[in-house]
């Protein structure tokens, strides 16, 4: 789950995590009043949604009075705010963060996230604050700092250090960012974190070193120990089928492709997506049925496919391991029974009962291709497009 950077913010601050002060506002007289109570020579004016680039798309302005605070506020709330993350389409800003202005001497960046190829939390850091990690990563890569956290002690204090010095902080400096580094982990960990981005993190004229951004995701599975960050999500953020899928028990991803997935397994399904793309086609979603897969599961994951108006063709793909595939083949042909379908399908049914499968489906009088690789259902699936 997604949070706002307000939001993250207040999680982050409950950790003793320093960031600037300041407060949400709904409507131009909240912002108003927020920036009166900061009491500041200058303010932020920050677009919240769940996206970033805000600033480069108009979503990040400072004033230097209260009346400039009431006129960007005017201006920004209701806007349609387009980014490179946003897509074309863009997100209305329905709220805005209100802070106080900071003196900035440095920009960097900091992250925690788990690396899953060694099951370890690593920390990155990078003298390349306000620029996407990513572009940090394709043309600096020696500029990104990582740190690995045993998971059986944590982080220890010289890793924290080492971070600070690799940032080439100095004196009061290093103190204060070892603190952010080590409060940051604690909150990342006790709040059942997936990913917490610092970009920038800043070092003020002062010697502070605080989160001028702060951007937190949660794992699903871990909210059930969280209600008070459960209650922060902001379902207008959120694609309307992705959540109705979430009501499903559907793990779903809308993307901007023309080839529907119904997949068993979520590294399964990542992999069927870039084979159709090595195909030629573009997957438009990631959908996992998980492993569980019945005629229910079945027909919802038909609904939410098809809700999608650019879907112009349909690839299922099973392994038949805890599921067997003629149950599979079963709730498949018992679900287009009564869930139209007008698109193209091509089925691939793999592993346990597959011959009973391929069977079922023989006999069932549906319209479909059949694939006996993966490899084969994703060039079938794009040959049906054409």
């Amino acid at each position: 789950m997604n949070i706002h950077e307000y939001q993250a913010k207040e999680i982050l601050r409950n950790y003793n995590v320093a960031v600037p002060r300041g407060k949400v506002a709904f409507t131009v007289e909240e912002a108003v009043r927020n920036a009166r109570e900061l009491d500041s020579h200058v303010f932020v004016v920050k677009a919240q949604i769940h996206a970033g680039g805000r600033g480069k798309g108009g979503g990040v302005k400072l004033a230097k009075s209260v009346e400039e605070v009431k006129k960007m506020s005017d201006d920004m709330l209701g806007m349609n705010l387009v980014t490179h993350q946003t897509g074309p389409e863009g997100k209305e800003v329905k709220r805005l963060l209100i802070e106080e202005g900071i003196n900035i001497a440095r920009e960097l960046y900091l992250g925690i996230v788990l690396d899953r190829s060694v099951s370890k939390l690593v920390i990155m850091a990078s003298t390349e604050g306000g620029v996407e990690i990513e572009k940090v990563a394709a043309e600096k890569p020696e500029a990104i700092i990582k740190e690995y956290i045993d998971p059986q002690i944590g982080l220890q204090s010289f890793q924290a250090r080492k971070i600070a010095f690799g940032l080439g902080l100095s004196g009061e400096q290093i103190k204060n960012a070892v603190h952010f580094i080590s409060s940051l982990y604690k909150a990342f960990v006790e709040s059942d974190a997936s990913l917490a981005e610092i970009n920038p993190l800043v070092v003020t004229a002062e010697g502070q070193v605080l989160a001028l951004d702060a951007k937190m995701n949660f794992d699903d599975s871990a909210l059930f120990r969280h209600p008070h960050i459960l209650e922060m999500r902001d379902q207008h953020e959120e694609d309307p089928l992705e959540i109705e899928a979430s009501q499903y028990k559907l793990n779903y991803i809308k993307l901007d492709g023309n080839v529907g997935c119904m997949v068993n397994g979520a590294g399964l399904a990542m992999a069927t997506m870039d084979i159709i793309k090595l195909a030629g086609g573009m997957p438009a979603n990631f959908l996992d049925v998980g492993g569980g897969a019945n005629v229910e599961t079945v027909r919802n994951g038909f609904k939410i496919i098809l809700s999608d108006s650019n879907v112009k063709a349909i690839l299922i793909n099973i392994f038949g391991g805890i599921v067997r595939c003629d149950r599979v083949a079963q709730g498949i042909i018992e679900a287009t029974q009564s869930v139209e379908i007008k698109v193209p399908m091509v089925i691939r049914l793999a592993g346990t009962n597959a011959e009973e499968a391929a069977e079922l489906l023989k006999n069932s009088q549906m319209n479909f291709e059949v694939a006996q690789t993966l490899e084969e259902a994703a060039q079938k699936v794009v040959q049906v497009l054409n």
